[in-house]
């Protein structure tokens, strides 16, 4: 029915404490969705509340690489089965209600989801396609969880609803390894010297020599006059110096402005020659 799927990401998850509840899903491909959702964050705990269809071709397919998520998914006939053995159960709910029900944004629910889950298993429920969870199910709850979207077209997908969630539970996960924000999944690599980079940063004297040889093209070129300079290499060097140049970049540029000065200089020879030998012409 389907290509196997290569395993989740290994023991340093906890997908297994957390399980992704759908009830009652009309359309088996976001079934499917929803796996490809989990897995992308390093979650496989995937429960269906009476599918109106499942297994099959369609939530496999959109299910791409994650049908190890679908192979192993427990199918149950209530809410109640899939919630009995949890200490923490969250609903997503999208609205209000006239008894107040303690709510929590995504990143809160994650960080209660993940502190539960040292406890015993923790289910996040998601409703039907079309009307969500009924107030029944909704007080089955410990907690509802509101994704704050636009309120003018507030309806999410199923799939990205439980993207929305597993992301922040993944982010969660993250921060939590040693070295909190400093954990390398997290840590940003923007420029030269930043952990990852191919390249070491450009040292001063070699960056200012780019700037003399910059400069010196330019009067080349008759772009630029030492005598009226205009602030023209004030702001180049204000360019260069904040895209923080490595070595590597440096040298390609350096070579790009030798080029220049060649094809410049065998520009300038040839429209020489021509003049002379015009000259000569004329004499003759």
């Amino acid at each position: 029915m389907h290509k196997p799927a290569k395993p989740l990401e290994g023991p340093d998850t906890y997908n297994d404490q957390i399980r992704i509840v759908l009830v009652e899903t009309s359309h088996s491909g976001n079934i499917g969705a929803v796996a490809r959702a989990m897995k992308n964050m390093g979650l496989g705990n995937l429960w269906l509340v009476n599918p109106v269809s499942f297994p099959d071709e369609a939530s496999y397919a959109r299910a791409a690489g994650a049908s190890d998520i679908l192979d192993k998914a427990t199918v149950v006939s209530t809410l109640d089965e899939a919630i009995a053995d949890c200490v923490c159960v969250m609903g997503t709910s999208a609205r209000g209600r006239k008894v107040p029900w303690p709510v929590i944004a995504p990143p809160g629910a994650a960080a209660k989801a993940s502190q539960q889950s040292e406890a015993g298993q923790v289910a996040l429920v998601f409703g039907r396609e079309n009307h969500g969870l009924s107030n029944e199910e909704l007080q089955r709850c410990h907690f509802h969880i509101h994704i704050p979207s636009n309120p003018d077209y507030s309806s999410l997908n199923l799939a990205m609803a439980v993207q929305v969630m597993c992301y922040e539970l993944r982010m969660h996960y993250l921060k939590g390894l040693e070295g909190g924000d400093g954990s390398p999944y997290l840590k940003p690599m923007m420029a030269p010297g930043d952990e990852g980079w191919d390249v070491p940063p450009a040292p001063v004297r070699d960056v200012e020599g780019f700037f003399s040889h910059l400069e010196q093209v330019l009067v080349d070129v008759d772009f630029h006059r030492r005598d009226n300079p205009r602030q023209l290499m004030t702001r180049l060097r204000r360019l260069f110096q904040r895209a923080g140049l490595d070595q590597m970049e440096i040298n390609i540029l350096r070579g790009i402005l030798t080029a220049v000065q060649k094809s410049a200089g065998a520009a300038e020879t040839a429209k020489n020659t021509s003049k002379a030998g015009s000259t000569a012409g004329e004499q003759e």
